[in-house]
C-alpha cells in the first residue's frame, strides 16, 4: 500500500495507542493528529489526506475481509457514488448484540434509497465531496456520522456487500435498551438538527 496514509486520532489515549501505532512506521505511512470527539479527529485526519478517497473507521474495528477495500472502491469508481459503507458485526457478541447490529444493517438498506445512513465504524467518502459538505460537525455532541452522512444523495450512496468486525463495548457500558432507545430517537429527530448539538451522555459513560 505504498499511497497509503493513515491517521490515527488520538484524544489522550493512556492504552499505548500512541506507540503501537507509530510502531509500524516502517511498514506503512501512518502518523498521529490531535484527536477528541469522532467529528474533530477525523476533520483532523481528513484535512492532511490529498487522495481522491478517505475512510474513516472506528478504533475497535476489525477489516477481516482482505477483499472489502479493493471491493469498495471498485464500486465507489463505478457508480461514482460520493459515499459508501458496509455491514456490521460482533462476532463475540450475545443474541441482543446480533439482534440490534442486525437492525442497524436492515435500517441502512431501508434508508439507502430515502435518507441514507453511515457509521463512522466505516464511511468510505470522496475527498471532494467530503470537503464540499465541510466535513463532520463539531458541533455536534451525537451522531455526527449520522448527521453527515445523511446529507448524502441517495444516487450517490451505497453498500458494498461483506462487514466489518466490532466489539460490543458500548452496549456493555449503556445497556442494550437504553441503545436502543437512542438509536430510535436519532432517527425519528433526522431533520431536527439542535436534537444532535445536545449532550446525551455517550460519550461520558
Amino acid at each position: 500500500m505504498p499511497h497509503t496514509r493513515v491517521f490515527v486520532a488520538d484524544a489522550g489515549s493512556t492504552d499505548g495507542t500512541v506507540p503501537i501505532a507509530l510502531a509500524m512506521r516502517d511498514r506503512i505511512n501512518i502518523a498521529v493528529v490531535p484527536g477528541g470527539l469522532p467529528s474533530v479527529g477525523r476533520n483532523a485526519g481528513a484535512r492532511l489526506a490529498d487522495t481522491p478517497y478517505v475512510l474513516f473507521v472506528d478504533a475497535d474495528v476489525v477489516l477481516h475481509d482482505r477483499t472489502l477495500l479493493r471491493r469498495a472502491l471498485e464500486k465507489m469508481r463505478r457508480r461514482q457514488l460520493h459515499c459508501l459503507t458496509t455491514n456490521i458485526w460482533c462476532p463475540d457478541g450475545n443474541w441482543r448484540d446480533h439482534l440490534l447490529y442486525a437492525g442497524n444493517n436492515l435500517f441502512q438498506y431501508a434508508g439507502a434509497w430515502v435518507k441514507p445512513f453511515a457509521t463512522g465504524m466505516f464511511m468510505l467518502f470522496d475527498k471532494a465531496r467530503f470537503d464540499e459538505l465541510g466535513g463532520f460537525n463539531e458541533n455536534a455532541l451525537f451522531a455526527e456520522d449520522y448527521l453527515l452522512s445523511k446529507r448524502v444523495s441517495p444516487r450517490h450512496f451505497g453498500i458494498v456487500s461483506g462487514n466489518i468486525h466490532t466489539t460490543n463495548r458500548r452496549f456493555r457500558k449503556m445497556g442494550h435498551a437504553r441503545m436502543a432507545t437512542m438509536f430510535l430517537r436519532t432517527a425519528l429527530n433526522s431533520w431536527n438538527e439542535s436534537y444532535f448539538l445536545r449532550d446525551h451522555g455517550y460519550w461520558g459513560e
